[in-house]
């Protein structure tokens, strides 16, 4: 007989749940939160376990990984769906959690989530932190100039380098203010630095990464942006073509925005096949076009601005027709 685990994990303590293929509770308990704890207390149940499941979130990926490592058959399961499971329940506790786990992982009632690699994850880590040091060096530097500008002290249009100048030559008549005001560009100054810091780690990242320099290759894609695009696709084999398809591979004239996008592109964009599989590194349908939901798909309809008539697109044009296809919204 098999056995379904179901792991409601908490800071602290795991609720742990065992049931049979029947469905019937073996064994309740809660261990601690280390995945050590964890797979020494299923252990010691000394069961056949057919699969473990415990929902997505900031302990999933440390925990569904190094259980896996440990032998145990770890499933990182969608949280929303979950969520309907146990609405209904009258009193929603950890070890009610861990029972409902448990019967969704036993019937398969669940959508298994993929734990992106660990070099993603460090990947985004540095991403994350260089965006949060930008952010508040920005806020820093707004609230100096609000500040100032209660006192007719109006900073303008000034370089990052040289904003701290820029201040202390506006206070230099004001002692009092410029000293409440350097503390401030103290805090600025070491934010700055240290966002330096991050974004020369973000290049050496971007320089060892194979798919982050083809990405660079690409007109307008950036350090940032091509670590951004690689480390949240992470697996492209994981991937459905229409929904993460990249525009490595197009030229500028097959990219148009705004308002030199034809009317057609506000549902369905056509693009050569070949286009972007250097990126995904897959293999693409044999068909001379595939269809990809463009961007202007989002949002109402009557409220974007106007865009041109329908263009020959060479090929792909010929290939569907004088009007493409749509799906779904404005006709």
């Amino acid at each position: 007989m098999t056995y379904f685990v179901g792991l409601d994990v908490s800071l602290e303590e795991t609720a742990i749940c065992v049931v049979d293929n029947a469905g019937e509770i073996l064994r309740e308990g809660k261990a601690e939160t280390e995945p050590e704890a964890i797979s020494s207390w299923l252990k010691a149940v000394d069961v056949a376990i057919e699969r473990l499941g415990l929902e997505a979130g900031p302990l999933s990926p440390w925990l569904s990984q190094s259980l896996q490592v440990a032998g145990l058959p770890a499933v990182c399961i969608e949280t929303w769906r979950m969520k309907g499971a146990t609405a209904a329940m009258a009193v929603k506790t950890d070890r009610n959690d861990a029972r409902a786990i448990a019967q969704a992982i036993r019937v398969g009632w669940f959508t298994a989530v993929h734990v992106k690699s660990a070099e993603s994850q460090e990947l985004r880590l540095l991403l994350t932190n260089r965006k949060t040091l930008l952010t508040g060096r920005v806020m820093l530097e707004n609230e100096i100039r609000g500040t100032l500008k209660a006192f007719g002290l109006k900073v303008g249009r000034v370089p990052v380098a040289t904003f701290e100048a820029r201040v202390i030559e506006l206070t230099a008549d004001q002692p009092r203010l410029q000293a409440m005001v350097r503390p401030m560009l103290a805090a600025r100054l070491a934010l700055r630095l240290q966002f330096e810091a991050l974004h020369v780690m973000v290049l050496k990242a971007v320089k060892s990464h194979a798919v982050c320099r083809r990405l660079l290759t690409v007109p307008g894609v950036g350090a940032v942006t091509a670590l951004t695009f690689a480390t949240a696709i992470d697996d492209p084999a994981l991937c459905s073509i229409a929904r993460c398809r990249s525009t490595s591979g197009l030229d500028a004239a097959q990219i148009r925005l705004g308002r030199d996008r034809p009317q057609w592109c506000d549902q369905q964009e056509w693009r050569p096949a070949g286009a972007g599989s250097a990126v995904l590194g897959s293999a693409l349908p044999a068909d001379p076009c595939y269809p990809v939901v463009g961007a202007e798909s989002l949002g109402h309809g009557d409220r974007q601005a106007p865009r041109l008539a329908p263009r020959d697109r060479g090929g792909c044009a010929q290939a569907r027709g004088d009007h493409a296809p749509h799906v779904g919204g404005r006709q």
